[in-house]
């Protein structure tokens, strides 16, 4: 009993301890994103307090509200742009560490010229522009490149995979249109050849009959008179026979007639002599 009063008592101390982790958990969760969107909203309320000095207050002051404007916006984007970036290209942590010490000397130049925002001396402020104005766009020209780098490294990764996909969508195209033959070639381009070899074909016989005709007529003129011809074969006759030498016999043929009737038994009567045998002697 007491070992189940222990069990569920531990049961009971996890269950307050998770609670109260849950709840630190969210709690920090939520401060977490207050003080974003405070910072989000104090972002946006220096942005638009900085573009209104920019068009309100001429002179020197007008001038650093947009020194100030343009380096935090070139600064923020870039920051996004490459947060964004290193989370698929893991080389891109290189670059966020050159945008980490690029970002310090950021923060220095901004304070710097939210100081000079309230200096009272007007000449000062004017002779200290143009150094202001050559390190601000020292500093937005390199986040400008590094942004522009990381965005043309994405797109022409982009490419690279359009490109393969691309590739391997046509050859599985190809694939289930198995059915396809292949284009046949023009008959016209194997006419003239075809042709030429049966021309050459049929002219070469006839060549060679000519040149043959031409020496056995040439023949005769230089050897004289043409020879006797040769006795045919005793057994031309024969050979040149095509009819079978025996008559097969046939059922429905009818039967073969003599040429001449043969001669008959004379009759004998009673009153005519018997021949006398002729006499030797």
């Amino acid at each position: 009993m007491d070992a189940v009063i222990a069990v569920f008592a531990l049961l009971i101390v996890l269950l307050f301890g998770l609670g109260a982790y849950a709840t630190v958990k969210a709690v920090g969760a939520a401060k977490r994103g207050v003080d974003r969107g405070i910072t989000q909203a104090r972002r946006t309320v220096e942005d638009h307090t900085l573009r209104a000095k920019s068009f309100a207050q001429p002179g020197a002051a007008g001038e650093l509200a947009q020194l100030r404007l343009k380096l935090r916006t070139s600064m923020r984007t870039t920051q996004e742009a490459l947060h964004a970036a290193v989370a698929e290209d893991e080389s891109l942590k290189e670059s966020v560490g050159l945008f980490e010490r690029l970002s310090a000397h950021g923060h220095e130049l901004d304070d710097e010229l939210k100081r000079l925002e309230s200096e009272p001396d007007r000449a000062a402020l004017t002779e200290r522009l143009p150094g202001l104005r050559e390190r601000t766009e020292r500093i937005t020209h390199s986040a400008d490149s590094l942004r522009w780098a990381a965005r043309d490294r994405a797109r022409r990764f982009a490419d690279d995979d359009l490109d393969s996909l691309s590739a391997q969508i046509d050859l599985e195209s190809g694939a289930l249109r198995h059915w396809t033959a292949p284009e046949p070639q023009p008959v016209s381009s194997q006419q003239p050849s075809s042709s030429a070899q049966s021309a050459s074909a049929r002219q070469q016989p006839s060549s060679s009959a000519q040149s043959g005709s031409a020496r056995q007529q040439a023949a005769p003129s230089q050897s004289g008179p043409p020879p006797w011809p040769e006795a045919p074969a005793a057994d031309a006759a024969a050979a040149g026979q095509t009819w079978p030498d025996t008559a097969q016999p046939s059922s429905t043929q009818e039967p073969v007639r003599p040429a001449i009737t043969p001669p008959a038994a004379r009759p004998t009567y009673p009153w005519q002599k018997k021949p006398r045998p002729e006499s030797t002697t």
